[in-house]
């Protein structure tokens, strides 16, 4: 690309806060996907209204807009160049794209080249993330198995919905929820996240993806991914803490707990759902539930080993039993 679009492109890092979380919507589009109608600026806007820290611009099957996001990212909003792979059997997003880098979409599952292009990502440092896997329009759903990915999208936004979760997201949750016990016997899986996939106003940030990163840049935010480092918000009004301790060694969300042999307490701490329940989920399923009191604020703790179970994870719902947040696993050995 020229030096002047290269110029335009934004920066890989942003100021940020050191190490620490931020809050991020890693499935965003403007006026260049189809169906949608914001400008960068526009996004850019929300983000900041909305208080979070990155987003992923992830145009359908092109780069042309990259050049275009430069102006409108800062010291206070770190914008990740990505774009959303449209195959005929399923989509994925290609995130940490160098500038103008584009990834070939015109192929499906019987073709057998999406490794090549996944490949192709992350030969440039990026990463691959299944899209909504569970969609149900034409293309939308994800025939590639998960374990081909970096990260599964287990909760995506309002596009076909008035509500922040529905019936797909539902099914991409259970799907990944069976296999996480057996993914992570065998060392190896599939963290998940959750974005807005935005294409009109008001739908940014619902959901989001909350990472532990060691810094606000592109490859930080990207390592926290990978690694499992994150949960996933509804809005910016909830937060959740989730710790596992044996003896004098914790550990959080996407972090491997060696216990030793002691006795767990794993503690959860959630505001903003009100009247909510939060369960604690395990390889042997649902094993903990604490209701949240009116003011949506809570504590709950319950206690395990590493003999009963290989990790815990946990989802906040509101009575209705949409979603208010969820999290990746601790590992626990």
């Amino acid at each position: 690309m020229s030096d002047v679009a290269q110029s335009r492109c934004p920066p890989r890092r942003a100021a940020g806060r050191g190490p620490g979380w931020y809050r991020g919507d890693l499935h965003v589009h403007s006026l260049l996907s189809q169906g949608a109608d914001l400008t960068p600026a526009h996004l850019a806007a929300a983000a900041r209204t909305l208080g979070l820290d990155f987003i992923a611009t992830t145009e359908h099957n092109t780069a042309a807009g990259h050049g275009e996001w430069g102006p409108y990212a800062g010291d206070d909003l770190l914008v990740i160049l990505g774009q959303e792979v449209t195959t005929r059997t399923g989509h994925w997003l290609a995130l940490g794209l160098a500038p103008e880098q584009a990834v070939e979409w015109r192929y499906g599952v019987r073709d057998d080249v999406v490794g090549e292009h996944l490949d192709q990502v992350r030969r440039s440092g990026g990463l691959c993330v299944a899209a909504h896997p569970h969609a149900p329009y034409p293309s939308g759903t994800l025939m590639y198995p998960y374990d081909w990915f970096d990260a599964v999208e287990v909760w995506n936004g309002r596009w076909a919905s008035d509500l922040p979760w529905n019936a797909d997201n539902e099914a991409a949750l259970a799907e990944w929820g069976r296999s996480l016990a057996h993914d992570v016997h065998r060392g190896r899986w599939q963290p998940a996240v959750g974005n807005s996939d935005a294409h009109l106003a008001g739908q940014l940030g619902t959901p989001h993806t909350v990472v532990y990163a060691e810094e606000l840049s592109c490859d930080a935010v990207l390592a926290g991914v990978r690694a499992g480092r994150s949960w996933i918000a509804e809005s910016p009004a909830v937060t959740l803490d989730v710790t596992a301790t044996a003896a004098d060694r914790t550990g959080g969300v996407g972090e491997r707990l060696a216990t030793d042999g002691e006795p767990i307490v794993v503690r959860v701490q959630v505001c903003g759902v009100p009247s909510g329940t939060i369960t604690l989920h395990t390889e042997h399923g649902v094993v903990h539930r604490h209701s949240l009191p009116d003011d949506g604020a809570g504590v709950t703790q319950w206690r395990t080993t590493a003999d009963e179970t290989s990790f815990v994870r946990v989802e906040v719902r509101h009575p209705g039993r949409q979603m208010a947040a969820l999290s990746n696993p601790i590992i626990l050995s």
